[in-house]
């Protein structure tokens, strides 16, 4: 039997049970767009976070106290004195220290009129912080030095933040209120756009000493972060930040450091490889997905094999070879998965299109042609036990079957 012959009547085979055939297909699209779809999402992921770290900067720097609850030593954590220390070495004899910005960071419901509204964090911090983070003004302007040192109640909010308090209306020069404390909006800064469940423009910026004085106290930071003077300097940035530190800190050791210092290639390398992490997850549980459909695949042509016993043994009578009986079930079951696999390729690019829990998916080629290669042979695997059921019955068996 020719090819296209083979496929006629695979054609007719399937057509002669619609809804089931229907049915089974859809198992293979949800597997394969399933595929697509969460990988892409994954995809999206990484490439969000990639984007969101490299726009601080390949000359940035991050402070963070690695201090343990419960350690022997009575570990410090990060002061303001420590950032002076750093910003006085970056005046004098640390060239490659550009700037210097302490940061403590809390939550707070603001409130404007009658709208009450929740930012993603209030940050304290110094007017270098808006250089070192790669926060840029779209509309007013930015607080000064002055504002920090007479601790002004005055406030940068992000464009998420001011379209969720002010809506349309212009926010600079209005007063918005934080657990009692008014401020003054000076400033909205451009939108960056959300990295999955991270918004950057939810925030309010204001200086160190009126949110420690408002909300957290004059205790210890959050981080500090560090502008090297280039990207070329960061090592050696790195390195001063580590003497100046340890020396405020009284460490001798080296190996017992009660900070840590993350640049943006190392913590892009950390984020890439929980990301892809991520993405392997996700693809694992979208493959069972396709496995599933395989399965389906089985118990129809199964059932199929079954309803057509008596069909099979008057054309094995006619002289119809094993050969042409195995090829014709297999061509149901192939068409099965790559019609199936053709719309779920369909289905999972246009649902690409669309945001998924805060993330725009990005279709990684690969997985397209792998998803719908591997439903194809999942078509053939799991279509190959019915088939090779049909072209084994005996002739008199199948003949007799009612």
């Amino acid at each position: 039997m020719i090819a296209w012959q083979m496929l006629r009547f695979a054609v007719g085979g399937l057509a002669a049970n619609k809804v089931r055939s229907a049915l089974t297909m859809l198992g293979v699209l949800i597997g394969v767009a399933s595929v697509i779809l969460l990988l892409a999402v994954g995809n999206g992921s990484s490439v969000a976070v990639k984007n969101s770290i490299t726009a601080l900067g390949t000359n940035s720097l991050t402070v963070s106290s690695s201090a343990l609850r419960g350690s022997a030593t009575a570990a410090k954590k990060l002061t303001v004195d420590d950032a002076k220390a750093l910003a006085t070495a970056a005046a004098s004899d640390s060239p490659a220290i550009k700037s210097v910005a302490p940061v403590v960071t809390t939550t707070g419901t603001a409130l404007y009129g009658n709208i009450s509204y929740q930012p993603g964090s209030i940050v304290g911090t110094y007017p270098a912080y808006f250089e070192t983070s790669n926060q840029k003004v779209a509309h007013g302007d930015y607080f000064s030095g002055d504002d920090v040192l007479n601790a002004r109640k005055v406030a940068v909010i992000g464009s998420t933040t001011a379209k969720q308090l002010f809506d349309t209306e212009d926010p600079v020069g209005k007063s918005i209120t934080i657990g009692g404390t008014p401020f003054t909006v000076v400033g909205v800064l451009q939108t960056k756009g959300a990295t999955g469940f991270n918004d950057p423009d939810d925030v309010v910026i204001a200086p160190l000493p009126t949110v420690q004085n408002a909300f957290t106290g004059f205790g210890s930071l959050n981080q500090i972060l560090v502008q090297a003077s280039s990207a070329e300097t960061t090592a050696e940035a790195q390195s001063d930040i580590t003497r100046i530190l340890m020396g405020t800190h009284a460490i001798q050791d080296a190996t017992k450091v009660d900070f840590r210092i993350s640049n943006q290639t190392s913590l892009l390398t950390a984020r890439e490889s929980t990301t892809k992490t991520f993405t392997v997850l996700l693809g694992a549980v979208a493959a069972i997905s396709l496995l599933v459909g395989g399965i389906g695949i089985t118990n129809i042509m199964l059932v199929t094999v079954t309803e057509r016993t008596k069909e099979i043994g008057i054309r094995k009578a006619l002289g119809a070879p094993r050969r042409v009986i195995l090829g014709q079930f297999l061509a149901e079951s192939t068409l099965l998965s790559v019609v199936g696999a053709g719309l779920g390729v369909l289905a999972g690019i246009v649902g690409s299109h669309f945001s998924i829990v805060g993330i725009k998916p990005v279709v990684i080629p690969e997985s397209v042609l792998g998803a719908f290669a591997i439903a194809v042979a999942i078509g053939l695997f799991f279509g190959s036990y019915p088939a090779n059921r049909a072209a084994s019955l005996r002739p008199i068996d199948a003949l007799r079957h009612e």
